[in-house]
């Protein structure tokens, strides 16, 4: 099997034409064709959806794809192996975090901005769910998440304890207390995350259980503009505490624990067992360890 024939397959299907593929490749579209034809006399398989005008992928065509992808990443990931090797000050470590773990990377980058200045660093914002697949796809070498992987291919350290915090206004009324219950919450108004998780199930399971309404009257799509809106006194809500460390630091947020809601999120750093990670990824990790223990 060809690399340059999967990589005509990824392109195709990504463009969702030959011919556009072709401009991309900076081939002829006959010589798409013939690639795409050899590569389906080889697998024995239709790869693409003849009768479409958009390049419409086969089941076999996306079995295949999802190989092929992989196998064009651990080609760049073994180009630019290789050029770390002929230059060891210049790299690149890939990250993947999601809007609440990324809060833990940020003085991790800070610090190793300050040792490893020439080394950039690129972290994508990923759905913590998938972050395991991106891992054993190679599409990056690290990730941050607040579970533990069941695949066996994917290793984790766990590196930091997030809990779930109440944050409110500064002068929000229960702002100078330290703990409160959840009886003291049911005349609150609640803004929240309208992403769905398993924190926030067990956040309605609790309220339930102690015979409390759970006034959620705003749902906002990022943990940002949720503590902007608790800063203007709107409401109070259930964060990580580590997403919002900056402005309780600041005074422009208060927190305060929940007596019946002991939330806890372990968060880990985990990456491609057996896999060999660049210079890069290996000096984030060392320095990840380093500022945990």
């Amino acid at each position: 099997m060809d690399i340059n024939q999967l990589e005509v397959l990824v392109v195709v299907a990504r463009e969702r034409s030959f011919s556009r593929a072709a401009e991309v490749l900076s081939r002829t579209q006959p010589a798409i064709s013939q690639a795409v034809r050899r590569l389906e006399t080889e697998i024995g398989e239709k790869l693409f959806d003849r009768s479409s005008k958009d390049g419409t992928l086969t089941l076999a065509g996306e079995v295949l794809l999802d190989y092929a992808k992989q196998m064009l990443n651990l080609r760049q990931t073994a180009h630019a192996a290789i050029k770390e090797m002929r230059d060891l000050h210049h790299g690149k470590v890939t990250i993947s975090a999601n809007e609440h773990t990324v809060f833990y990377l940020l003085p991790i980058i800070h610090e190793f901005r300050k040792l490893y200045p020439m080394i950039k660093i690129e972290v994508q914002r990923g759905v913590a769910s998938r972050i395991p697949k991106e891992i054993t796809a190679r599409e990056v070498e690290l990730g941050v998440i607040s579970f533990k992987p069941t695949d066996t291919s994917v290793k984790s350290i766990p590196v930091l304890v997030d809990e779930l915090a109440l944050i409110v206004a500064p002068t929000h009324p229960l702002a100078n207390k330290t703990s409160v219950s959840v009886k003291e919450l049911g005349v609150e108004t609640f803004i929240a995350h309208n992403a769905h998780s398993p924190y926030r199930q067990k956040v309605i399971e609790t309220f339930e259980k102690n015979n409390t309404r759970l006034n959620i009257s705003v749902e906002l799509p990022s943990l940002e503009a949720i503590k902007k809106l608790v800063e203007k006194g709107a409401g109070v809500a259930l964060v990580p505490k580590l997403s919002a460390q900056s402005e309780i630091a600041d005074g422009h947020l208060r927190a305060l624990s929940v007596q019946e809601m002991k939330l806890e999120r372990r968060l880990n750093i985990i990456y491609r067992r057996n896999s060999v990670l660049s210079h890069a990824a290996k000096m984030f990790l060392k320095l990840a360890k380093e500022m945990s223990s």
